[in-house]
Order: C-alpha cells, then sequence, then structure tokens
C-alpha cells in the first residue's frame, strides 16, 4: 500500500480536523513530565558523583553507555510496535522505566548502581521515542504535522528549562534541612523527582489515543528496511552524516566557559555558560511551534535545510571565537542562541518530514531507524569534537563539525519532499 492511499484510507476512517486533538496535547504534557524527571536529576548528578568520589571519567562512561543503549534500543522497539501492533502499551512501559531508573539512582551507594539506573531510564527513553512519535504522526493531517510535532517539541523542551532549575532549587532546599549525611539531599530530590516520572506514565495512559495499532505476525525487519522508499533513504543519510559534526551542547557550555575563564574566573564563567545554556533552551521552547507552523506552509525540507544551514552558522562562530579569543558576552549569547533555534528545527522537522516519506505499515520501524542514526551520529561528533579539541585545539575540534554538518545540509537539499 502507498503512502497516499494509506493516508486517505486513515483519513477517511478517522477524520483529523484539529491538530491540537486529545492524542497532541496528552503527548506534549507526557514528555514535560518525564523531562521535569530525568532534567531535574541531570542538573545535580554531577555533584553527588563528587560527593560519593566517583571519578569525572566513569560519568563520561555511564552517558555514553546509556545513549548507546538508547539508540539502538529504537530501532528494535520500532520493529516490535509494527508487528505486534501495540504501540501504546510499549510507550507506557517506556515512561515506567524513567522512574524505575531514578529508584536505582537514589539507592545509590557507587556508579554501578548509577549505571544500572541511567541504563534502565535511557532503555524506556529509546522504547518510547520513536513509538510516541508514529502515534502523534497519525493522530493529525499531514498538513498540521509541522505545528504538531513543533508543539510537542516545545513541551517536552519545557522539562529542559524548568527541569534544572527545578533540581537545584530542591537541592537548596534539601541542603537547609540539614541532614546528617550530606548525600541525603541529593537522594531526597531524586526521590521527589520520581513523581513527575510517574505522572508522565499516567498521562500518557489516560490521554493519548492510538486507534491505528495494526498487527503485522509476518514482518521481518529487513523485509520492512527494504521497504523504506529511497527518498527516505537519502533522507537518513543526510541526517547521519549531519549527525556526525552535530556535537553535543554540553560542548558549548565547555566552550563558553572556557572563552570566559580568562576576564571572570572559571566559577563565574561557568555560571555564565550555563545561564547561556538555559537562553539556548528558552528560544527552543518559543520557536519550535512557529518554526512548525512555517514548515507546514513554505515545506518541511525547506525549512529544516535552514536550520541545519544555522547549525553550519553556530560551529563557523565557535571556530572563529577560539582563533581570535573573542570573549564577548554579545558573542556567545547569540551563539547559544542559533542554537537554540536550530535545534528547535531539528526536533521538529526530522519526525515530521519521517511521516511523510514513508508508508504508515512501516512507520514504526522508519522512526527507530531515524532515532538510531541520530543517537550514533552524537556519539561520533561528541567523541571527535571531544578528541580534536584535546589533541589539536578547539578550533579544529568545532572546524571538523562544521564541515560535516554543511555536506549533511548539501545531502538534505537532495532529498525530494513527498
Amino acid at each position: 500500500m502507498g503512502i497516499e492511499t494509506s493516508t486517505e484510507s486513515t483519513v477517511a476512517i478517522r477524520p483529523k480536523s484539529r491538530w491540537l486533538n486529545r492524542t497532541v496535547l496528552g503527548a506534549g504534557i507526557t514528555s514535560a513530565l518525564g523531562d521535569f524527571c530525568y532534567e531535574t536529576t541531570n542538573a545535580i548528578l554531577p555533584g553527588f558523583f563528587a560527593l560519593l568520589g566517583i571519578p569525572a571519567a566513569a560519568l563520561g562512561a555511564i552517558e555514553g553507555i546509556a545513549d548507546a543503549i538508547s539508540s539502538f534500543t529504537k530501532i528494535g522497539a520500532g520493529y516490535v510496535a509494527d508487528r505486534l501492533g501495540h504501540r501504546k502499551a510499549l510507550v507506557v512501559i517506556g515512561y515506567g522505566l524513567t522512574p524505575l531508573g531514578q529508584i536505582a539512582i537514589a539507592l545509590a551507594i557507587g556508579w554501578p548502581m548509577i549505571l544500572l539506573g541511567r541504563a534502565v531510564g535511557w532503555l524506556g527513553k529509546g522504547i518510547r521515542g520513536p513509538l510516541r512519535d508514529a502515534i502523534v504522526a497519525e493522530a493529525i493531517t499531514p498538513e498540521t504535522r509541522g505545528r504538531a510535532f513543533g508543539f510537542h517539541r516545545a513541551a517536552d523542551t519545557l522539562g529542559a528549562v524548568v527541569g534544572p532549575l527545578l533540581g537545584v532549587a530542591l537541592l537548596s532546599w534539601a541542603q537547609a534541612l540539614h541532614l546528617a549525611d550530606p548525600s541525603q539531599a541529593f537522594r531526597l530530590v531524586f526521590w521527589l523527582a520520581i513523581v513527575p516520572g510517574v505522572l508522565s506514565m499516567l498521562s500518557f495512559a489516560l490521554l493519548v489515543r492510538d486507534d491505528e495499532s495494526r498487527p503485522n505476525p509476518a514482518l521481518r525487519f529487513w523485509a520492512s528496511v527494504g521497504r523504506f522508499p529511497a527518498a527516505f533513504r537519502r533522507y537518513l543519510a543526510a541526517v547521519g552524516i549531519f549527525g556526525m559534526g552535530d556535537f553535543s551542547h554540553a560542548l558549548l557550555i565547555l566552550a563558553a566557559t572556557d572563552l570566559l575563564t580568562p576576564s571572570m574566573g572559571v566559577l563565574h564563567a561557568a555560571q555564565i555558560a550555563a545561564a547561556l545554556y538555559i537562553a539556548r533552551n528558552v528560544m527552543q521552547t518559543i520557536a519550535s511551534y512557529p518554526i512548525g507552523y512555517a514548515a507546514d506552509k513554505v515545506g518541511h525540507r525547506t525549512v529544516l535545510t535552514v536550520g541545519y544551514a544555522l547549525g553550519v552558522v553556530v560551529a563557523v562562530l565557535v571556530v572563529l571565537a577560539f582563533a581570535f579569543r573573542l570573549a564577548s558576552l554579545w558573542l556567545l549569547g547569540g551563539i547559544f542562541l542559533l542554537a537554540g533555534l536550530y535545534v528547535a528545527v531539528q526536533e521538529a522537522l526530522e519526525p515530521s518530514l519521517t511521516a511523510g516519506l514513508v508508508p504508515d505499515e512501516v512507520r514504526g520501524v522508519a522512526y527507530g531507524c531515524l532515532g538510531s542514526v541520530n543517537g550514533v551520529g552524537k556519539l561520533v561528533s561528541s567523541a571527535s569534537v571531544g578528541f580534536l579539541w584535546t589533541a589539536v585545539s578547539p578550533a579544529a575540534g568545532f572546524g571538523t563539525a562544521a564541515a560535516l554538518m554543511a555536506i549533511g545540509t548539501f545531502a538534505l537539499t537532495r532529498v525530494r519532499e513527498s
């Protein structure tokens, strides 16, 4: 069944006159609550590591393992959902694993339990992400996918803004209780963060509808991948190349701290860099819906290409900042705001463009492949930029990233939107 036939039959069965329907709203609320859960922990976890005497290298290894688990789980989750037709149940399980992982972290006395907690939590992220996107894509018309995914990503990013602030505020409150063991203040915050995690699971279960679950027990993984249209294959290649340069924005924080330290001192520089990152998240939250709306009007691939180009500009500006040791707050503020803008484009439109490029029957696998390509790309990019930063220079690391992102942007222009 082709894309047009599948879409027309779906619309005939279940008209979707409003893009902000119960499913889209429920998915947005769920994502915001889920982000409150783990972003609250993310903000204070490095301090917990330091308190327990766990080296920074262990934190890097744990985060890398967790990201890898999440990335490779996405393909399997999409395939299982397309075969069994139980997408909503799997998403609820995925959201339930996040607070379960939080419990392990709250009980941890060393790095093994923290690794277990992060692995369980990121396993949940890998399960729920592609299936949730597939459900949202089928709850709306193709003409409104941009604004629906833009709204969802805005709600999701809200957690990245409020979560760290909530984590710091709760930790300050817990420390004021003067608990006998300093680690108990951190543990209290971890326990409290479980509450929004449980609410996210209940929110998805009660608010989101998935009327399009169609079991396909005869589906085979490689056969479903073989059904991907040529345009989607080219699209995955473009996303992958861009992703190999799309470095973690934790490196942007480190770059700002490095540039500002000579004039401000390391502590003040780190505080300013953290504030710039929060501003980046605010920009992403504000921009997500307008970007989706614009994409519905002028084309998703066109707007996504512009977003990718902005990513190249961000990397080039960081190269110039290091090459000429430019520590201007105006320049750094502009870099972080542009970073928030291009990430808003990327996260809102990569899934919406995917929905228009693949048949309904393999949409779960397609979203799984998209998530895995993005995950592997981020692992490669952050590792390579970090290595070149240390072995050669920061400018070399970000310059390589800019080149790869530029190639990916050009490759995206060769993809024909359905």
